[in-house]
């Protein structure tokens, strides 16, 4: 598999995906605005997208992709088919318990969730149900998870990153056709969270029958293959429920500062998820299977090959979207959510979180970079120590910094906390012989600051000659925005060029790799 045509694939779906998702927010905004109903949708959203990430994209999937891809490689194709249909059919017992669960205690869950909710008279109950309608979408995005393993495993990778796509699609549909006034739209969306969690599962299902793979649901069977998977999730499960207590703690805390704080939150994070996931998530879902498969076949230097560009490769685009993010947040957010219910000070309160993300952006990509390079030698457990050791710093920063910067310490704790996460990744693979930075990356990072540094010096000054324009009407800010990013993004490009971060050469020749991967 060529690493830039898998990124490419992967980066250009997420990417079509996270519009989609501006647009989604930006209806949301408009809507909702920033208030109780926003608040109730965004916890009863985030409550299975929590355990989503627990059980399919973070324990799940990191002991699956690597035992699945390496059963393709090392057995054939019969042997991984029978390991996928076995693991699928007792994940899907599993979740459907769980989801059972859930529903009927979900009174009772919801003040430990949210407890500042009983502050407003009738949030705490739309919150309740909210994530009663929304919570199976836990059910049908987690084996959708195991889906895309399945086709990433074979190569496959676009298929299974269009899948959000579709639930953008699904979010806006049910928005502009069903939706009325706010409390009225806030349950419109958590029907379309729980539909387009059934569209997800369908479209995997047919992209598997494609390539000829059928998953067969049978009666769950605790294969000896599905008892070492069982093995392998504990540690990362807890690791990842860590993960997730420490959003849930800041999610709490939110609840308690203000009314609106939450959406302040969410809408910030939805910015940084642009990069985070056309880049982040498009190189660490193409090197799990890549590193998985090399190292089954004994190419230790290209593992290591593979990691090194792969990390260039975030870092290019990374470095860059974070500065930018940092040095112009206030007219981001002004022009993608302040209309309708979503004012001036819900701006400003989202740009500062906004600000405290993208300081962490690169070191976010940075965890999803290096986190294969442990779970494709089948080390689950170092992962998990290094993300409690970094959780508990976060829980610690959050607990101070929200005493001085409300919730704009909570977006900070993350960022400081991510950061101490990569950097202890890269020191425990290097120390063990399983990473080496090349001399090519080393130099590269020096050119991808530099350049880095020169646009952020033209997004300044330009950001304050364009401020009447940034002031006026929308169309206004639309054009001056768009003049600031593609400007920015030009001077980038040119000023890495100048610093050596890439030639023509290169272009020319991943262009040609793919094709002829083709």
């Amino acid at each position: 598999m060529n690493l830039v045509r898998a990124i490419s694939a992967i980066g250009s779906m997420t990417m079509l995906s996270r519009v989609f998702g501006f647009v989604r927010d930006i209806l949301v905004a408009q809507f909702l605005g920033a208030g109780a109903v926003a608040d109730a949708f965004v916890v009863a959203f985030r409550f299975p997208n929590l355990f989503r990430r627990l059980f399919a994209e973070g324990a799940f999937a990191a002991a699956f992709v690597p035992m699945f891809s390496r059963s393709l490689e090392g057995e054939g194709d019969e042997a991984a088919r029978k390991f996928a249909s076995e693991a699928f059919s007792v994940l899907a017992l599993i979740l459907f318990a769980f989801v059972v669960f859930a529903e009927i205690s979900m009174p009772w869950l919801m003040p430990y969730l949210a407890p500042g909710f009983d502050n407003v008279p009738g949030k705490m109950e739309m919150a309740t149900e909210f994530s009663r309608i929304a919570f199976p979408y836990l059910f049908f995005i987690s084996l959708v998870a195991l889906l895309s393993g399945v086709l990433n495993a074979y190569g496959k990778f676009a298929g299974a990153a269009a899948a959000p796509v579709l639930l953008n699609i699904t979010l806006i549909a049910a928005l502009l056709g069903f939706g009325g006034s706010d409390e009225e739209s806030g349950r419109t969306l958590v029907w379309g969270v729980f539909a387009g969690g059934v569209v997800q599962l369908i479209w995997l299902f047919w992209h598997c029958r494609k390539i000829g793979f059928t998953v067969k649901i049978s009666a769950p069977k605790l294969s000896e293959k599905v008892r070492t998977l069982g093995s392998r999730i504990l540690p990362v499960m807890f690791g990842a429920s860590l993960y997730q207590i420490n959003l849930l703690i800041g999610t709490i805390l939110a609840t308690t500062i203000s009314d609106g704080a939450v959406s302040y939150l969410y809408y910030a994070d939805r910015v940084t998820q642009l990069p985070l996931g056309v880049v982040g998530i498009a190189v660490g879902t193409a090197l799990l299977p890549m590193i998985s498969r090399q190292l089954e076949a004994g190419d230790v230097d290209k593992a290591n090959a593979a990691q090194n560009r792969g990390t260039e490769l975030a870092l290019l685009l990374t470095v860059p979207a974070a500065i930018a993010l940092v040095v112009i947040p206030e007219p981001i957010i002004s022009v993608l959510f302040e209309r309708g219910a979503f004012g001036a000070d819900a701006s400003e309160a989202t740009a500062m979180a906004l600000m405290a993300y993208a300081i962490g952006l690169p070191a976010y990509v940075g965890i999803r970079v290096f986190t294969p390079g442990f779970f494709a030698r089948e080390d689950t457990a170092t992962p998990v120590r290094i993300a409690a050791v970094s959780i508990v710093v976060n829980v610690a920063l959050n607990l101070w910094l929200i005493n001085y910067f409300g919730h704009v310490g909570i977006a900070l704790a993350s960022s400081i906390s991510a950061w101490l996460n990569v950097v202890l990744l890269v020191f425990f693979l290097s120390r063990r012989g399983h990473y080496q930075a090349d001399r090519r990356l080393v130099i590269r990072i020096a050119g991808i600051l530099g350049a880095s540094a020169v646009m952020a010096a033209v997004l300044w000054f330009g950001a304050a000659w364009a401020v009447p324009w940034l002031s006026g009407t929308i169309i206004e800010k639309v054009v001056s925005l768009t003049a600031l990013v593609v400007g920015g993004g030009i001077v980038y490009l040119g000023a890495a060029r100048v610093f050596g971060v890439f030639s023509i050469a290169e272009i020319k020749a991943s262009v040609c790799g793919a094709r002829q991967s083709n």
